[in-house]
Order: structure tokens, then sequence, then C-alpha cells
């Protein structure tokens, strides 16, 4: 039973991987933008995000549809907090709007820390035409988070996969058993060692016999005369 309910387990969960990764989301390619799935998103992508959309990796901001470059974004699967939170590009890339001519010409550098499961903290430098500019928390959207209040906005892909915060804070799946199949492990291992003991020690008792007594031992009983003599006459 307990292998059955691993193997459902399993297959569940290896459909709920394949359904969030056939999620559809746009991506800036040769600029165009692009439906794809969410398993093609690489590092470095721009994509666009749309109202109620959930964000596919973890982005820094690059330009919004509201004033000021701001977008709102519910965070209640990363934290549980259903309060939207408030987030802001930098005024350099919030003037590129929704261009794509401007979005595909963008090149910049960003330098920051290494994956990581802090929701809370980010720190990293984005480097254009040689100036750089300070980047935290309040300029990354989450993977796990959804779009509100906001049209749309787009977003430069900083890490994808296994990397971004939430994969990072969903740690390895550990297998959980009851105290009654704790016990029935000891108990099987205790029989299986009794049962070992037991042939061991009966094999060398057996080899002792073998040695001192089997090698002149009778396994028939011997023919009387007269029933020999009866049985010779054959």
């Amino acid at each position: 039973m307990t292998a059955v309910k691993d193997a459902s387990d399993d297959i569940n969960r290896h459909k709920s991987d394949r359904q969030v990764n056939n999620r559809m989301v746009n991506i800036l390619i040769d600029g165009t933008l692009k439906n794809e799935k969410w398993m093609n998103v690489q590092v470095g992508d721009i994509i666009k995000l749309e109202s109620n959309q959930f964000v596919t990796a973890d982005l820094l901001l690059l330009s919004s549809s509201e004033p000021l470059n701001l977008v709102y974004v519910e965070t209640a699967e990363l934290d549980g907090e259903t309060n939207l939170k408030v987030k802001q590009a930098l005024t350099l890339t919030g003037e590129m709007g929704d261009s794509i001519e401007a979005l595909s010409a963008f090149k910049g550098d960003v330098r920051c820390e290494p994956p990581n499961n802090r929701l809370d903290k980010f720190k990293g430098t984005l480097t254009v035409n040689g100036h750089n500019y300070g980047l935290d928390n309040d300029k990354i959207l989450l993977r796990g988070c959804t779009l509100r209040n906001t049209e749309w906005c787009f977003g430069l892909v900083i890490f994808g996969g296994p990397d971004t915060k939430l994969m990072q804070n969903s740690g390895k799946t550990k297998f959980k058993r009851t105290s009654i199949d704790h016990l029935m492990n000891v108990l099987v291992l205790c029989i299986f060692g009794f049962l070992f003991t037991l042939c061991f020690i009966l094999a060398i008792g057996n080899a002792i016999w073998e040695v001192k007594e089997g090698s002149v031992f009778t396994v028939f009983l011997p023919r009387e005369p007269g029933v020999n003599a009866a049985l010779s006459s054959f």
C-alpha cells in the first residue's frame, strides 16, 4: 500500500510540474513578442506579464503601465500575505515603457548575489553604459507572485528554474513514516536477524555432526537373514 501511495504522489507531482512548465508567457525574441512555454524561459530573456498573470521567474522589473513605473503584486504563495506589495523599476529602464524597439536594444550587465532562499533581501548592480545602478528587493519580481492592478510590465529574467527563490525554499522532499511503519521495520529486521542467526548455528552444528557421526551413520535398516534369502531367490 505504501508503494502504491508513493507512486500515486509521484504521478501527481509530475502532472503538476507538467502543467506549470506548459504555461505560456510572452518572450521578447529577435524584436518580436512570442508566446512560449515557461520551460523555454532562459536567464537574460525579457518577458511581458499582464494583469493577473503568474510571474514566470525571478525578474528585474524594467517598466510598467503604471505611473512612476510601479507594479502591484500578490505574494500569497510565497509568504501567505494577501496584501498587495508595491515594486518600482529604475527610472532609466522605466523610460523604455512598452517600446519593443527600445527593449530589444537594451543592453546591460547585472551582477547580483548567488541563488538563495531569502525572500525579503536582494543585492545587485545594473551596469548600463558604464554607469552602475543599485538593485534591491523593491525592484525584483519573484516567481510565484501574481501581477495585480497593473495592465502590463516587462522584466528581465535573473534566475530561472531551480535557482528561483521559490524553488530554493521548497527544499528536498522528505519521506514521512508513521510510528507503526517504524515499528514494523524494526520487527522485520529482528525476525530476519533471528532467522539468520538460527540458520548459521544449525549449519555449524550440522557440519560438526557430519564430521563426527555422519560418515559412519547408517541411513537405512539392515535386512534380516530370512528376508534376504527370499529376496535373493528372485
